[in-house]
């Protein structure tokens, strides 16, 4: 649903000559992409339903979140975000493994208009930290680990790596699941954010309207 209907499609500029090419869709359009997976399924009474179905890395470890249950954690996780600094137009970067807590941030982002950064989890520090500065992230949220072909990858340490390199991060959040060495139990309820030395709870925040 649009929030404001664009009156033109395209607009574009292809001047190969002078090296410009400038593709503009529905400019001057109005949507939030967060209302649109979550706030208008449950309008239209579906908010019961299934939203995402979580498979984990072994056979039972899966978790479910229905359309109203989302919205409610991705509305808290943006208070998290606005309680940090982060305001319409601010940039965020996320390297986070492939968990629900991944599309919360995403979904959390685009309701308060701050365009985010996805850096795949498998990335080094350095390449992390290049796509921080060319993002000019004001704020890193990750994970202090996560699951790649069977083995537990600690995504924090190359995370704290970037972030001393990076002139423009003011803040990190982290999504706590590692517990110990070998196993990570990464579930919805029990996320702790952990921000530069502050414990968040997730559900201790104000439902963001």
């Amino acid at each position: 649903d649009w929030f404001k209907t664009p009156t033109v499609a395209r607009e574009y500029m292809w001047d190969t000559d002078k090296r410009v090419v400038d593709v503009k869709w529905f400019a001057d359009g109005e949507v939030n992409a967060s209302y649109n997976c979550l706030d208008r399924h449950i309008e239209n009474g579906l908010g019961d339903r299934t939203a995402i179905i979580w498979e984990g890395n072994e056979p039972g470890e899966d978790s479910r979140y229905t359309f109203s249950e989302l919205k409610d954690l991705v509305c808290k996780f943006a208070n998290v975000l606005k309680a940090k600094g982060v305001k319409k137009g601010d940039r965020v970067s996320i390297y986070m493994p492939m968990v629900p807590e991944l599309a919360i941030a995403m979904l959390a982002c685009a309701r308060i208009g701050a365009p985010h950064t996805v850096v795949f989890g498998g990335f080094s520090a350095d390449a992390l930290a290049s796509r921080i500065d060319d993002a000019q992230a004001k704020l890193l949220i990750t994970a202090d680990g996560g699951w790649r072909r069977g083995k537990a990858v600690e995504l924090k340490v190359a995370a704290d790596e970037a972030v001393e390199r990076s002139d423009t991060v003011e803040h990190a959040l982290v999504v706590h699941g590692h517990d110990g060495e070998d196993e990570l139990a990464l579930t919805g309820e029990t996320v702790v954010m952990e921000v530069r030395g502050d414990r968040v709870e997730r559900r201790s925040v104000a439902v963001a309207r």
